[in-house]
């Protein structure tokens, strides 16, 4: 009776009780404003390629990198105050739980709500795509990546906002200090010859995947008073990432390589799918104006 009882209060717990730290915080205290900004997150993803279709892409350079910059400096203040959080409370690699750091589990709390918020923010991610007609980059992976995150943490931050959760959001947090720079950078066109590392972004997106698989792994095979069913949504949603990335590498790197392979056979490295290489046509012109001086 007693293990019906308590398996009955952690389920009531689950689904009903959510962490008295968060009360009253911003966004925190009713799911409805985050599921609004799904909803019309997804309706805008539909509509807004539509609206654009006949208007003319918007460029918004200076306000690209602005924003970028702006995203790079916050994954770079949560990257530290997480770490610094986690060795403060003296945390477990292995499992930890949500009530043993401390002061340091309410610096984590207060970071990862942060963590929270920028989802919503990254939003905009998709919107610029849409007002600069880069189509093509809004993706099943994209949408689903974005649409979903702010959902999953929302719910993390009322039931669980610190132990177990901070491996993934700290390694989360340092890629995007490598992928929203790479981003701010390259809104500059002086810059983008100078920017080789978007293929090792996306590569170290799925070493993340594998090491938070790993560390949450670590939770389920030598439990704490963390939730477990918390670890193993986390090692699915984990996998489902992995499968999409996995399959947008492929698409983008190794089927663009074989491409250039097959061009640079046939003896066309002018062009590519009916563009011109400007590094093939700088080098004609180069030859050209060596011959008229000789």
């Amino acid at each position: 009776i007693e293990l019906f009882l308590l398996e009955n209060l952690s389920v009531y717990m689950f689904l009903f009780v959510s962490d008295p730290r968060v009360k009253g915080w911003f966004l925190l205290e009713n799911y409805t404003p985050t599921f609004i900004f799904s909803v019309l997150y997804l309706l805008i993803v539909w509509l807004g390629p539509k609206y654009m279709r006949n208007r003319r892409p918007f460029s918004g350079r200076g306000i690209l990198v602005v924003y970028n910059l702006g995203l790079t400096l916050l994954s770079l203040y949560m990257f530290y105050e997480l770490v610094t959080g986690v060795w403060e409370g003296g945390y477990n690699f292995f499992c930890q739980d949500t009530h043993s750091g401390g002061e340091a589990d309410m610096k984590i709390i207060r970071v990862l709500w942060w963590y929270y918020f920028s989802k919503l923010i990254e939003f905009m991610d998709t919107f610029f795509f849409i007002l600069r007609k880069n189509n093509h980059q809004i993706t099943v992976l994209h949408v689903y990546h974005h649409a979903t995150m702010l959902n999953i943490w929302w719910f993390v931050m009322n039931w669980v906002p610190c132990g177990h959760s901070y491996f993934g959001a700290t390694l989360n947090s340092f890629i995007h200090v490598l992928m929203y720079s790479y981003y701010g950078l390259s809104a500059v066109p002086a810059m983008r010859p100078y920017l080789w590392w978007k293929k090792y972004i996306t590569q170290g997106q799925l070493i993340q995947f594998v090491l938070t698989i790993f560390q949450t792994s670590c939770g389920v095979v030598w439990p704490c008073a963390f939730p477990q069913g918390w670890l193993y949504f986390q090692i699915f949603y984990m996998i489902s990432l992995i499968i999409l990335f996995t399959n947008f590498y492929i698409q983008t790197y190794n089927k663009k390589a074989s491409s250039r392979r097959k061009e640079y056979q046939n003896g066309s490295t002018a062009t590519v799918n009916g563009y011109t290489n400007s590094f093939s046509s700088l080098e004609n012109n180069v030859k050209q104006r060596k011959q008229r001086k000789d």
